[in-house]
């Protein structure tokens, strides 16, 4: 399986503008390590991919040939074609910490209604910049398992900075969410989540309406853990 460090702890975004951070860690086109052209190619060449097949049809040559390098110069960076897709997913969580502020505690002067938008709308932003990948992925985590492994380490590592800053806010008696099961209660909110901004048809509707689901998303997140206060 492939082994990844997430971090601990996404223009316009569904017609709202961006911040300067949110303008920098959204910046496509940039190599994260300067004149490592190669590594950066073959990154590009498998987001290029996915919007032609699903990942299971690609292959190390495919990828090596798009991305205009030789297999061993692929070898020399990635270990296998799920090690790219690793690295990518890395960055897009690097990318959420960005924009959420490090996952901040919601301060004095933001509402938990402010707090779930910060959220939703920080996750919002990272699908949108990171797709095809992140819905190739989440079409395939269901036959594939080591997609989902990665998924799956995308996913907790979101859920471990917020569950902290719930817990916290508990114990402050400024929340009360609907379950005393924190952590399952955020992984449930998380899965929800993922699957709209993803595309699943079954969050969105017939009518595949990205910014209405997003604000249900919203409310979902506002209810379930503060009991939809506005304020406070």
């Amino acid at each position: 399986m492939t082994a990844v460090k997430f971090p601990s702890g996404l223009g316009v975004v569904h017609g709202e503008p961006v911040s300067a951070p949110q303008e920098s860690a959204l910046e496509s086109g940039v190599p994260r390590r300067r004149g490592d052209k190669q590594r950066h190619a073959i990154v590009s060449a498998v987001r290029d991919l996915l919007q032609e097949k699903p990942f299971a049809e690609l292959s190390v040559s495919t990828i090596s040939d798009r991305a205009g390098v030789a297999r061993s110069g692929f070898y020399f960076y990635f270990d296998s074609k799920y090690a790219v897709l690793a690295q990518i997913l890395a960055e897009a969580a690097e990318e959420l910490e960005e924009l959420t502020g490090d996952f901040a505690p919601r301060g004095g002067d933001e509402t938990p209604a402010e707090f779930a938008k910060r959220m939703v709308g920080s996750a919002a932003a990272v699908y949108a910049h990171n797709d095809p990948v992140m819905s190739a992925c989440n079409i395939a985590r269901s036959t594939d398992a080591e997609i989902r492994e990665i998924l799956d380490g995308f996913t907790d590592s979101a859920i471990d900075q917020i569950v902290p800053i719930v817990e916290s806010e508990i114990a402050r008696g400024t929340a009360d969410p609907i379950t005393s099961d924190v952590r399952g209660l955020v992984r449930a909110l998380s899965a929800a989540t993922a699957l709209t901004l993803s595309g699943e048809s079954l969050f969105l509707g017939p009518d595949r309406d990205l910014d209405r689901a997003v604000a249900v998303l919203e409310k979902l997140w506002l209810h379930a853990l503060w009991g939809g206060q506005a304020n406070g």
